[in-house]
């Protein structure tokens, strides 16, 4: 059964780049979460006026995927405790969220994060809310990556191809 939830990791480039990679991955599209504003610009969110969060939308197989996986795979690639910031990127646009339209999705996502906290020395930050909104980014934005190798990132893409039993997760 396919399902869809939205993460916000810093930089929508990389975190769309990373699960691409993910088997059970089905489709990814980055845009903006979230928004205070209908269909803003990048240049509109970059102000911070529209409160909007660079988001992907993951919409996976969950027979090949699941969710625990997810979210595990999400906290390896990110620093929860930061607040509107991720690598070089800093904003309210960067801040590290998770949502989803599901209520017993929003349940499972708390009780992880409450699960993991322990491992982090301090409060994590990572935002999960139902998802009010969400807008398709630029065309120029999809799959920025894939169009510019070279183009900046501040997570190791690598990490998709090792196992998650490898992974440095806290859990």
């Amino acid at each position: 059964m396919l399902k869809t939830i939205y993460l916000a990791g810093g930089c929508f480039w990389g975190l769309q780049g990373y699960f691409d990679l993910i088997e059970g991955v089905c489709k990814s599209e980055v845009g903006y979460a979230q928004s205070n504003i209908p269909n803003p610009s990048y240049e509109l969110v970059c102000t911070g006026m529209s409160n909007a969060v660079e988001t992907v939308r993951i919409v996976y197989n969950d027979q090949k995927l699941d969710l625990e996986e997810i979210l595990q795979r999400f906290f390896s690639v990110i620093d929860p405790t930061l607040l509107n910031r991720q690598g070089n990127d800093i904003g309210s646009q960067y801040r590290t969220g998770i949502y989803t339209q599901n209520n017993d999705t929003l349940e499972k996502i708390y009780r992880f994060i409450q699960r993991i906290q322990y491992y982090y020395d301090k409060p994590i930050q990572t935002e999960v809310k139902e998802l009010k909104n969400y807008y398709p980014a630029e065309p120029y934005h999809q799959k920025y990556l894939q169009k510019n190798p070279q183009g900046y990132c501040h997570i190791d893409i690598s990490l998709a191809f090792k196992p998650l039993n490898e992974l440095k997760t806290k859990d």
